[in-house]
């Protein structure tokens, strides 16, 4: 029987970053995989859905066989190099399903036998997978999930996307951009609930500018279409409409099933998300669960500082615990990303503030780049003046939004941003504009 010190299960963003911190801790360390090496985030997530904006962005990719090709190329290319990193960290990879028997004894089934794996740690890290919902079935023909949507085949034509959360989202503007005419439709009625509400308006501006069909709080009803036709029949709000692509968006669940968790008796919640505690350790000593399969915030960045801190604390006895606070960063277009609190949230806190705001139309770098859709809006305390919030929207959002985040957690006053000088023209300015903006309101309060 094989003996390690830390057997992780499943190789996506939390469970490779865990194998190679306990490596680097000098500990002897094997991921156990199912699937391919880097997990659904490499091969079904992040990677290719990102790989294929930049492709819908990128104006060299003139047809959807090569922005599709592009997105192919950089999903291998990124597997290579997770997998490299976990040899060279001398991380054994068996391929397998696991199953944990006891907090120290993992049984794997492969196509050729059985073993027995024993460990003194185990991390889970095996991720989620779409919902399928009976009445959106993704076996019937051009009828696809989160998943299946990267094994399409050519351009949809007229393409309706069901659940307007951050996936669908994100695929609505990938597939308008690359060509498809795109309708979003979902049964809530709010888009991207938890944005900000001015961040929000932008967004549903935007779609409409591009001419994305956007229809909420609607009944949905898929109808059977005529003997032999590829198009699919939608009812909605009592109308019919007809597309020849459908991808259902309506939520993931974990990859928790084989893992013997019942036998355990490792706590889950109502939807079958792993419970943990600061440390990521669940209920049962000596076994801990990151990323996706715990739940919310269910980003690929959380999931990589996840699997640090659970195998650091496993192994060195120091406790380290995630920021509540971190970035969220959506690959819509044009892209959105946050930190901290939205205005809804500060006024039910009952928190007194002002707002400072910088439109990208103003900023040189965006009259001369041309990306002149977008907004920072800054969220300041008008008693200490420090930086609640920081709401993006447009070109850079997801790299702009870190200046905010480390003013914001190193409790910097707004008077910093002032004081600072920016390169001019960049679109990093912003701050500048939005801090000049914030102190005229604080002059007011």
């Amino acid at each position: 029987m094989k003996t390690f010190d830390l057997v992780v299960i499943g190789s996506g963003p939390g469970g490779f970053k865990a194998a190679i911190q306990a490596s680097k801790l000098g500990k002897k360390v094997a991921i156990i995989e199912k699937n391919k090496i880097g997990g659904s985030c490499t091969f079904a997530g992040t990677i290719p859905s990102k790989s294929l904006r930049e492709a819908a962005i990128n104006k060299s990719y003139k047809s959807f066989k090569t922005a599709w090709a592009r997105m192919q190329q950089i999903v291998v290319s990124e597997a290579k190099t997770i997998k490299h990193q976990i040899e060279r960290n001398q991380i054994e990879i068996i391929q397998g399903t696991a199953q944990i028997e006891t907090a120290q004894l993992v049984q794997v089934v492969s196509k050729n036998k059985i073993e027995k794996i024993s460990a003194k740690k185990i991390i889970i890290a095996t991720g989620t997978r779409p919902i399928h919902h009976d009445e959106f079935s993704i076996t019937k023909k051009g009828i696809y999930c989160s998943d299946s949507i990267l094994k399409i085949k050519s351009l949809p034509k007229k393409m309706l996307i069901i659940g307007s959360g951050v996936i669908g989202c994100e695929y609505a503007t990938i597939f308008n951009r690359l060509g498809s005419k795109v309708t979003l439709i979902d049964r809530r009625r709010d888009l991207l609930r938890n944005l900000d509400h001015e961040i929000r308006g932008l967004l549903e501006n935007s779609f409409k500018e591009n001419n994305i069909d956007l229809h909420l709080g609607c009944k949905i009803d898929l109808l059977p279409g005529a003997k032999g036709s590829a198009n699919l029949i939608i009812k909605l709000n009592g109308k019919k409409f007809v597309f020849d692509t459908v991808l259902v968006s309506m939520g993931r669940k974990p990859n928790t099933e084989e893992l013997g968790l019942d036998s355990l008796g490792v706590d889950r919640d109502e939807r079958g998300f792993i419970k943990v505690g600061a440390d990521y350790q669940t209920n049962i000593k000596g076994v801990y669960a990151v990323g996706d399969v715990i739940g919310a915030p269910s980003l690929a960045a959380a999931s990589f500082e996840q699997g640090r801190i659970a195998a650091y604390t496993a192994f060195s006895g120091t406790s380290s615990v995630l920021e509540p606070k971190i970035p969220t960063g959506i690959y819509t277009i044009p892209e959105i990303s946050t930190f901290g609190f939205n205005e809804q949230e500060i006024k039910e806190r009952s928190g007194k503030y002002v707002i400072g705001r910088s439109k990208f139309s103003e900023l040189a770098k965006g009259l001369i780049s041309g990306n002149t859709f977008g907004l920072l809006k800054l969220i300041v305390s008008s008693e200490n003046r420090k930086i609640l919030g920081v709401h993006l929207i447009g070109n850079g959002a997801t790299e702009l939004v870190h200046i905010g985040q480390i003013l914001s957690t190193a409790g910097i006053t707004i008077d910093t941003l002032v004081d600072t000088v920016f390169n001019y023209p960049t679109f990093a300015e912003a701050y500048k504009v939005a801090a000049l903006d914030a102190v005229n309101q604080l002059r007011k309060v």
